[in-house]
C-alpha cells in the first residue's frame, strides 16, 4: 500500500455572494481558484518536508475534477450586514523532519487581522503541546506567541484570512484554504 504524504501545499481564499447558498460558496471557491476539484478535507498536520507554494503556481497544477486534498475553512450567512471570516492557521516547528499544524477557523464579527490571529493560535497551541512547550492558554496572542518564539521550537506561524460582510438579499460565503499536492 502506498503512502500519500503531501510534497507541496499552496495557501488560497476567495468570497461569493449569490441568492442562494450553494452558489456563494460555488462562487467563493471559483474566486479561491480552486472551484474546478473535488474537494476533500483533510485533518491539520503540516507533512515535514511539504514545500510552500505560490497560488499562481499551485493553481496551474490542478486538474479538472481531480480529488484535491484541503484543509478548509469555510463561512456562511444570510443575515445582511453580517461580518463573517474563514482562516487557515500555519505553525511550523524548527525541526524540520518534525511535522507543523494547520488550523482552520471560521466565525462572525471578527476582523481579518483577529480571525487570522486566532487561527495562528490555534495552530501554534497544536503543535506546542506535542513539543512540549507549556503557555497560559487564557494569554493574549502577542504574550503566548513570545512564549513560542522564546521557546526556539517553533519557528514560524501565517494565516490566510478572506473576511467579507453580507449584503442584503443572498448569501455570501467566504473560504479560505490550504491545498496539498500530492507530487
Amino acid at each position: 500500500m502506498s503512502v500519500l504524504i503531501p510534497k507541496r501545499m499552496f495557501f488560497t481564499k476567495g468570497v461569493g455572494f449569490h441568492k442562494e447558498e450553494l452558489r456563494s460558496y460555488e462562487l467563493a471557491l471559483r474566486d479561491a481558484g480552486i472551484a474546478v476539484c473535488n474537494l476533500v478535507s483533510v485533518s491539520s498536520i503540516f507533512p515535514p518536508g511539504c514545500k510552500i507554494i505560490s497560488k499562481a503556481v499551485g493553481v496551474k497544477e490542478l486538474n479538472p475534477g481531480a480529488i484535491t486534498f484541503a484543509v478548509q475553512a469555510r463561512c456562511s450567512t444570510n443575515e445582511p450586514r453580517r461580518q463573517l471570516a474563514a482562516s487557515i492557521g500555519l505553525a511550523l516547528p524548527a525541526q524540520k523532519d518534525h511535522y507543523g499544524y494547520l488550523s482552520e477557523f471560521h466565525g462572525f464579527g471578527l476582523s481579518s487581522r483577529e480571525a487570522g490571529d486566532y487561527a495562528e493560535d490555534l495552530a501554534a497551541a497544536m503543535l506546542a503541546t506535542t513539543l512540549g512547550v507549556e503557555f497560559d492558554e487564557n494569554k493574549s496572542w502577542d504574550e503566548k506567541e513570545e512564549v513560542f518564539k522564546f521557546s526556539g521550537k517553533i519557528v514560524q506561524t501565517r494565516n490566510i484570512t478572506q473576511t467579507a460582510v453580507n449584503k442584503p438579499g443572498g448569501y455570501t460565503t467566504v473560504v479560505a484554504a490550504a491545498i496539498l499536492l500530492l507530487d
